[in-house]
């Protein structure tokens, strides 16, 4: 999913409408905030697995947890690279450089890898946890040792195959013109994210903010539950607009230009969100029950319910 299927370039060479002829300014200064919360996720990212690796006791769920906060390091290091050459083409007097299409063709494979990936990783965490408090027992006696390294791998090659489908089929030409594959590819993919990915990771996150108010509520602390809310909004305010406007760029029901850039960056500012946030939410989050830790009389409730800090 690119910007560049759009026509950057002529921002202001037409004239689109009397608030457009500085709109460059304005998406300059947009591309260059997106870039430092690129930046402060980043930092984030790096913390989380620095205390995976080194700090946070290992468990079956780890290797997901890495994985994840690989794909939001991923996506957002390319999200960095992306946008400074948007601010390239909307600054430059010669924005189109030689060898411009490939260094966006190979940004883009990443950059879109590491979001899906990202996203069926979050997806897959939900739902295993969902069923570990769902059905205890059964999950602790058969569940596969290796489930989570296995998991990763198919779940990573799914968002690879997804991006380079996307990237090589659906090519900007293939999406002005409408071609029956890049039709099919920009269906699929809404189809993955909206009607599989979002509605599977809420009902999973509802059911086990009601297991964890079920059985916690006198020793749980405010803090699960707000990590767990915030987690699951930012999820949704970060998936849905990505996918619906990238829907409405694609079957031309947005009308202008300017339109398409500035539903662009609503999109972009959302999935950046989404990894800049949740590494902060999760390390804030285990210092909670890290500190809760020290009191006896609560080490086994906190040791259960810092378990499902992972489930986000």
């Amino acid at each position: 999913m690119s910007l560049n299927t759009t026509e950057t370039t002529d921002i202001n060479a037409e004239n689109t409408g009397g608030y457009a002829e500085f709109a460059y300014i304005h998406f300059t200064i947009a591309a260059a905030i997106a870039i430092l919360l690129c930046l402060i996720g980043l930092v984030g990212n790096i913390i989380l697995l620095w205390n995976l690796f080194f700090n946070i006791q290992k468990n079956k769920y780890t290797t997901y947890s890495i994985n994840l906060a690989v794909a939001y390091f991923i996506f957002l290091l390319f999200s960095v690279c992306i946008l400074v050459l948007y601010i390239n083409t909307l600054n430059s007097t010669y924005p189109d450089f030689q060898g411009k299409d490939s260094l966006y063709l190979f940004i883009e494979i990443f950059y879109d890898s590491a979001l899906y990936s990202g996203m069926f990783l979050l997806t897959a965490i939900s739902v295993e946890r969902c069923i570990s408090v769902t059905f205890p027992v059964w999950h602790k006696c058969h569940r596969p040792k290796t489930l989570s390294v296995v998991m990763c791998v198919i779940l990573w090659t799914i968002g690879g195959i997804e991006s380079l489908s996307e990237n090589l089929v659906c090519t900007p030409e293939a999406f002005v013109t409408q071609t029956s594959g890049c039709t099919a590819i920009q269906l699929i993919t809404f189809a993955l994210a909206i009607i599989i990915c979002l509605p599977t990771m809420v009902t999973s996150c509802l059911i086990l903010l009601v297991h964890i108010k079920r059985n916690f509520h006198h020793q749980a602390s405010t803090a699960l539950y707000a990590f767990i809310i915030s987690a699951v909004i930012v999820f949704i305010l970060s998936i849905v607009p990505f996918n619906f406007v990238w829907l409405l760029m694609y079957f031309n029901l947005i009308s202008t230009d300017i339109e398409s850039i500035a539903l662009f960056f609503v999109s972009i500012y959302g999935t950046v969100l989404n990894c800049t946030i949740i590494p902060y939410l999760y390390i804030f989050a285990e210092i909670k029950w890290q500190a809760k830790s020290y009191s006896p009389e609560r080490d086994s409730s906190t040791d259960t319910a810092t378990s499902k800090i992972d489930s986000i």
